[in-house]
Order: C-alpha cells, then structure tokens, then sequence
C-alpha cells in the first residue's frame, strides 16, 4: 500500500492527525505510555495493519497523544512544579492539553506533519528526534502558542491569585485535600467510587466494597498519584488482590485466580489493606 493511498483513508478528524506527534516524541518519554510504543516507526507496516490503524482510533491512543505531549509543553509556559501540582480546572493544567494546537504549530515550524510522513518511503524506520532538538522547538511553539491564543493575560492573573488548591508542593496536605475533593466531586458525576471511598464503604467483612463502575481518562488521572503512594506500601500479592478487587471480583473469584484454597484468606488480607490505607491516611 502506497503513502498516497493511506493518506487518502484518513478522515479530517481523526486521531491519525496527531501521529506526526507520536514520532515527534522523545524516546525516553514514549515508553512510559503502553499504546503509543506499540505503533510501528515504519509508515509501511503501519499502512498495512488494520490493528494498527484501529489502535490510533481509540481512546487510549488519544488521552496518551494529549498527556504526553502536555508533559512536554507545560515547563514552557513559565510555571513551577509538574503540570499534575495543579488543578484540573486551572490554565496551567488545560492549556498544554490543547493537542490541536501543537500538532498544528509543529508542522508550521518545522514541517514535520502528515503530508511529511506520506513522502517517507514505507520501508524506512523513523528514528527518533534529539531531545535538545525537541525540547528547543517546543519552547518555540508554545511561546508562539501563548501569544497567539492571547493566553498570557490569563497566565498573569493565574499567577498573580492562585487559589488554595494551585501552587502547592506536591505532598502538602492541602494538596492532598484538593484530589479528594476534586476526584470524589468528578466521581460522583461518572458513578465512579474512588479507592478511598471502596475502602470507606465496607461489607459485612469490613472490608473492600467495589461498585461495577466506568470512568473516563481525566477523571482517573488526578487521583493516580494518591492511589499510586498508597498502593506502593502493600506487597505484590496485595497490590494484586486489591486491583482484582477494584475490577469487582468477588472473594471467591479472587481467591481461585490467586490460588487460596478458599476465600477466607483473601477476607484476611482485605482487612489488612484496609487498615493499611487507615495508616496511610492519618500519615497523609
């Protein structure tokens, strides 16, 4: 299949449009998100993949293109810390999710687009671009970006009167305070419970109680760090039980895929997480 042909199959608003993004990607950067490292760096064993192609439809393809290109454009806009130490309704948390932007201002800069990648020839391997290099042109657009979009205002009066919630350290109790209320307000929006209220709603064990639930990529992010800290303290085989749980298996489909002879040993080690997050919480 030609370049042609595949650039001809891809709709003006499809998610195709931010590949350039993904190979514009510092190496280092693309391997800690699952679905971007498994599209192919040769246009033509993408071109010829149906998997492939139904892989950059997704929605896991999207939210990963949006928060690893945010990553890369959020030191640029003048601000302290990680994009993650502020709010989800803050500028300085928004503003680098702007995907659309960036893939278009790449291009304008640099050239680097889709009609760029339908000239490669479909046996060549796309190598990755120098982190300087990345780093120097995405300083360049974002700047560009800013004065554009007319965000700099707004930046100004973000900085000049932040809210509680915004320009904290990281593992400050007010910090801490804002991703529960947030997530818990966002949850209850989804019907999704978060980790702290599966453990504050218990069952006749005193354990763990999991509703059947779904939520979207923004309304798990926020709390990842939380759930994250927490889940570093458990050991392997409850770190296992606990995610198992959090699907919603009951004790006895638990204790058959972890091999307990019944589901009385994994009551046990549910009461044991339980109070392990209570700990968690008070050191918190």
């Amino acid at each position: 299949m030609s370049s042609t042909q595949f650039a001809y199959r891809i709709p003006h608003d499809s998610n195709l449009n931010y590949l350039p993004l993904v190979y514009f990607l510092p190496q280092e950067l693309i391997c800690r998100f699952p679905t971007l490292s498994k599209i192919p760096r040769c246009m033509g064993v993408l071109a010829k993949s149906e998997r492939f192609i139904d892989l950059l439809t997704g929605d896991d393809f999207l939210s990963q293109i949006i928060d690893a290109v945010a990553i890369l454009a959020f030191p640029h806009f003048g601000f302290g810390g990680r994009k993650e130490d502020y709010t989800g309704y803050c500028p300085v948390w928004m503003f680098p999710n702007v995907i659309s932007l960036w893939a278009k201002l790449l291009e304008e800069e640099t050239g680097w687009g889709l009609q760029r990648l339908f000239t490669i020839p479909s046996t060549d391997v796309i190598p990755f671009f120098d982190t300087v290099y990345i780093k120097d042109i995405m300083k360049r657009i974002v700047k560009r970006g800013i004065t554009e979009q007319n965000w700099q205002s707004i930046l100004d009066v973000v900085k000049e009167m932040p809210c509680d919630e915004d320009f904290e350290k990281h593992k400050s109790k007010v910090r801490i305070d804002f991703y529960r209320k947030w997530y818990h307000t966002r949850s209850k929006k989804v019907k999704m419970v978060s980790l702290e209220e599966c453990l504050e709603n218990n069952d006749e064990h005193g354990v763990l109680y999991v509703e059947d639930k779904s939520a979207r990529f923004e309304d798990n992010v926020v709390a990842e760090d939380y759930y994250q800290a927490f889940k570093a303290r458990l050991s392997d085989k409850d770190m296992k039980i606990l995610e198992l749980r959090v699907m919603g298996l009951t004790y006895e489909e638990i204790a058959e895929r972890m091999g307990y002879s019944n589901h009385s040993g994994v009551i046990k080690r549910m009461r044991a997480i339980t109070k392990e997050f209570e700990k968690y919480e008070e050191q918190q």
